[in-house]
């Protein structure tokens, strides 16, 4: 069983690490991980990229506009390969064993 998680982010910069580090350290490890960046004009975008590179769970969209949360989360339902789905925003955190 896959958990779909749908991350919407917007100049997350000061949130993001602590948002993504709960997700990884989440007891379960099968899900996905879906960021969406929504026209971030910080190092949201860096930051997420950086988690992409390390971590194959994670799956980064890049709006090429600013759209909203919801236009984000759409997008990212769109994209989801888990059975359950789960939304987060960006400043917060999931207790280890959510999932």
């Amino acid at each position: 069983m896959i958990f779909s998680i749908i991350l919407p982010v917007y100049n997350s910069e000061k949130f993001l690490d602590k948002t993504i580090n709960s997700v990884l350290d989440q007891s379960y490890p099968n899900f996905e991980l879906i960021i969406i960046d929504d026209k971030s004009t910080d190092n949201s975008l860096k930051i997420a990229n950086k988690f992409q590179r390390k971590d194959s769970r994670i799956r980064l969209i890049s709006q090429p506009e600013n759209k909203g949360v919801a236009s984000a989360r759409n997008i990212g339902l769109k994209k989801v390969k888990g059975k359950y789905i789960l939304f987060l925003d960006s400043d917060d955190t999931l207790p280890r064993n959510t999932l």
